[in-house]
């Protein structure tokens, strides 16, 4: 048996980045790994997120790290693992890694359960949330992970799977100890009470994601599950109905929800989008890869199957709109599209609407329908 290794936990300061930076690219495949910059973009703004597991010197040796960022989302998007959103209840831990020489040691272990203990002291966050492989589930299992399923995260060749911990549930494998959770509002009127001591960006930013956790805490019910577009035998026939006082425009017939599944969250009431058979649009950006749990769409000119929601996005129950997207147009009158994703869980993009416009259009293949 491996003895121990006397072993030091501290915040990785500007200094021991390239030390980090060098154990990352020894654990990770050059398509995984992160660069130098990323590094010290991570330390600059976030560096009471980035813990060294150090041997005591002097001089003493960093031999591990784990490092990450703040987002108000609720599960891991491509935005998220790739932005810092100071004051959000969300940590997105980007990598856990130890020198290969001290593998096998215990030394990932403690040093995970070191830094979730140091995230609960601060009670400042609700989750933290992380995506690995496959081989990986029992190791983070037995640090209080539980496993949410294949995540729509591209990075590299290999799928990746979404893991997370809620803070008011955590329990650590084999320790049945109880620790009381850090402040998490109940209720609407207590998630707006919080963050008084923030700037206004931030206390927007905080106010956000704590409206969510106490708005899925205020419903026992369970959220409703979305069906598939390609589970409709009819295909698209299946899902259109009359609308009222116009039979002759087809429209949706189910409510409209999140396709992620242990999302669903209502997106649009039935009855309320046109179906309009129209040119495809390409609306995933070309700097990031596609959502694997998004349908494919074909290239335009050729025609797919759309709902069109106007005159405005009050239309919707619940949607998010990204900033007008530079590179990314349909038709030729170059104008930048906004791009529609879930509010709750980022997914996206489910449709588009061009800067200033007033149509929306939603891809039919890209949500889920509420057929219950």
């Amino acid at each position: 048996m491996t003895p121990s290794l006397n072993v030091e936990y501290d915040w990785i300061a500007p200094s021991d980045v390239d030390a980090a930076y060098k154990i990352e690219v020894q654990g990770y495949p050059p398509d995984e790994a992160a660069s130098l910059d990323a590094f010290k973009y991570r330390q600059s703004q976030a560096s009471d997120l980035f813990l060294g597991a150090y041997l005591p010197g002097p001089p003493r040796v960093l031999i591990g790290y784990i490092c990450a960022t703040l987002s108000p989302s609720l599960t891991l998007t491509h935005l998220s693992m790739s932005s810092h959103v100071p004051s959000s209840a969300s940590v997105c831990i980007h990598s856990v890694c130890v020198a290969p020489e001290h593998r096998h040691k215990g030394v990932a272990s403690n040093l995970l359960k070191t830094y979730i203990a140091k995230l609960k002291e601060k009670g400042q966050y609700t989750r933290v949330l992380l995506i690995t492989k496959e081989g990986m589930r029992g190791f983070y299992e037995k640090a209080g992970f539980e496993w949410m399923g294949i995540s729509g995260v591209v990075h590299g060749k290999d799928k990746w799977h979404e893991m997370r911990i809620l803070f008011d549930t955590y329990t650590p494998h084999g320790d049945s100890a109880s620790v009381a959770p850090p402040e998490v509002p109940k209720t609407v009127e207590e998630a707006l009470a919080l963050g008084s001591g923030t700037s206004t960006s931030e206390q927007e930013t905080q106010m956000r994601a704590n409206l969510w956790d106490a708005l899925q805490r205020s419903s026992k019910r369970p959220r409703p599950t979305a069906k598939l577009f390609e589970s409709y035998k009819g295909g698209i026939n299946d899902l259109l109905g009359s609308h009222e006082g116009k039979e002759s425009v087809p429209v949706n017939r189910f409510d409209i929800l999140c396709p992620r599944s242990g999302c669903g969250s209502f997106i649009l009431k039935k009855g309320v989008a046109e179906y309009v058979r129209r040119a495809s649009v390409k609306m995933d950006p070309p700097q990031l890869p596609p959502q694997t749990l998004l349908a494919t769409l074909p290239d335009p000119p050729e025609n797919t199957d759309w709902w069109l929601i106007k005159p405005t996005p009050m239309q919707f129950e619940n949607i998010g709109f990204s900033r007008p997207v530079h590179g990314v147009t349909q038709g030729g009158n170059g104008r930048p599209l906004k791009l529609i994703a879930c509010a709750e869980c980022d997914l996206g993009p489910l449709g588009w609407s061009e800067e200033g416009g007033e149509e929306f259009w939603v891809a039919c293949r890209r949500v889920g329908y509420r057929a219950d």
